[in-house]
């Protein structure tokens, strides 16, 4: 798999799939928190395909 989200990217999808997760956990939103697993995913795996199919990368490294 090639990756196709950078360093920044990765860092804020994972932040922010972590605070979603977390509101939702503790009940501060609705069940649309959840969700946040979305972002934390594509963090993890430095894959996005959103991004593939819009042509976006992100990623310094080309293979």
């Amino acid at each position: 798999m090639n990756f196709n989200v950078g360093t920044l990217d990765r860092v804020l999808r994972i932040v922010a799939g972590l605070v979603l997760i977390a509101l939702a956990a503790t009940g501060t939103v609705g069940w649309w928190g959840w969700l946040g697993v979305v972002p934390l995913a594509t963090g993890l795996f430095r894959f996005c395909p959103a991004y593939t199919l819009l042509g976006i990368n992100s990623c310094p490294l080309k293979k």
